[in-house]
This record gives C-alpha cells, sequence and structure tokens, in this order.
C-alpha cells in the first residue's frame, strides 16, 4: 500500500513539475495512442538495479517505437529515486506495476521511489530519440555516484 500511496503523490505531482520549465519537454498528446497501438507481444525487458549508491547499469538504453518493460530493482538497504524528468517526457507511459501492490496508470512520471528490497516495473514506448540524466534526488546520493544516463536509439 505505501507502494502504491508513493506513486500516487509522484503522479499528482505531475501537473506541478513543468510549470516554468520551459527546457523540458512538452509532454506527448498522443501517448495513450502510442501505448494501445504498440505491440507488446514484442515488448522488450530491461532491467537497472539500484544500490547504495548507483545504478547498474550507468547507461540505459531504448529503442524507439518498441514497447518496453523496465524492471526497477532496489537491492540497497534505504530508498532510492529513479528520477528522469526529460526522459519521462520522452515516452509513452502504460503504467508502473507493483507485483505486490496493483498498478498505476498516468500519462508521465517526474520520479519513481523504490523502497529497499523492492521492485517496480515501468511499461512504456520509447518515443523521442535523446540522451536522458538520470539520478537519485535524495540529498548526497547523486553525489555519491547514483546517476546515470538514458539512450532512446
Amino acid at each position: 500500500m505505501q507502494t502504491i500511496l508513493i506513486l500516487l503523490l509522484a503522479a499528482s505531482v505531475l501537473g506541478l513539475s513543468g510549470c516554468g520549465h520551459h527546457h523540458h519537454a512538452s509532454r506527448m498528446d498522443n501517448a495513450a495512442e502510442r501505448v494501445t497501438s504498440a505491440d507488446w507481444s514484442k515488448q522488450e525487458t530491461v532491467t537497472v538495479t539500484m544500490s547504495d549508491f548507483a545504478y547498474a547499469p550507468e547507461t540505459l538504453v531504448f529503442h524507439e517505437g518498441v514497447p518496453t518493460r523496465l524492471v526497477i530493482e532496489n537491492r540497497g538497504s534505504q530508498k532510492h529515486y529513479f528520477t528522469a524528468e526529460d526522459f519521462f517526457r520522452a515516452i509513452a507511459t502504460r503504467k508502473v506495476q507493483s507485483n505486490t501492490d496493483g498498478e498505476i496508470k498516468a500519462p508521465y512520471f517526474t520520479a519513481i521511489e523504490v523502497y529497499p528490497g523492492r521492485s517496480l516495473d515501468l511499461y512504456f514506448v520509447p518515443i523521442t530519440r535523446g540522451t536522458y540524466p538520470l539520478h537519485c534526488t535524495i540529498t548526497g546520493h547523486a553525489e555519491l555516484g547514483m546517476k546515470g544516463e538514458i539512450r532512446i536509439e
């Protein structure tokens, strides 16, 4: 239940996160259509593991137009964030799913928090090619090395 509440909080902040930040790509208008029309039988699965204090791998690569399931695992001893605002605006999000708590459907997210020993699955279609920064927003974590990049090719 805590996972669902965290995701709902993240989803509710979406409207506030874009205000006044014109340097960010705007959310795509046809995300739902792209998700619905995708061939999910061709889904790729990528796993990223968060630890204290790193992402493995440091660079995540996704393929434009290919439906994807990103498994975000936290093997660290404390909670961590998968924060990549510009990346989240470059994909058409289907849902975030917790295999124990349920799922959240939202047009996009700004960050996903995962508790120690837990994992969440993000289902999406990569749309906009580019390289996007990834980091943990908990104070001091990025400075200790918890950052990376995401590429859509």
